[in-house]
């Protein structure tokens, strides 16, 4: 994987995520890739990806990502990212979360990602969500 080409894809597929349309994430993945947020169960293909994309975006419509490193690691390209947003969607707490992960990245024969295993301390988020008397 070239390093430079790798940066320059990491600060775009940031700017899809800030970019409050799901579907230009789900354009970095393969027809057929997948996105696993955690232990949650895989979205595969561009319609699913678009979906969880989108949950993440209307719970946070002031959402920024930002790109904190993209590197080599074995066989596999890790994006860390830091995601700030207030979550004011429809049914949220109003409050203000800002949580740190990182995505394991395979990266097909067509430049684009094939798989996505994205990581990010839930207990903290879920902290960070809570209101008095509700989750």
């Amino acid at each position: 994987m070239d390093t430079a080409k790798l940066q320059e894809f990491g600060a775009r597929y940031t700017t899809a995520w800030c970019s409050q349309n799901a579907a230009g994430v789900a354009a970095f993945f393969a027809e057929r890739g997948s996105l696993k947020i955690n232990d949650g169960v895989p979205s595969v293909g561009r319609t699913a990806i678009t979906a969880a994309a989108q949950g993440f975006m209307t719970a946070f419509p002031d959402m920024v990502v930002t790109m904190d490193g993209v590197s080599v690691e074995g066989d596999r390209a890790v994006y860390r990212w830091t995601l700030t947003g207030t979550n004011t969607g429809p049914g949220g707490t109003g409050k203000t979360v800002r949580i740190s992960g990182y995505e394991e990245w395979t990266i097909g024969e067509d430049g684009l990602l094939a798989e996505s295993k994205g990581h990010f301390d839930e207990a903290e988020y879920n902290r960070q969500l809570k209101v008095e008397g509700r989750l």
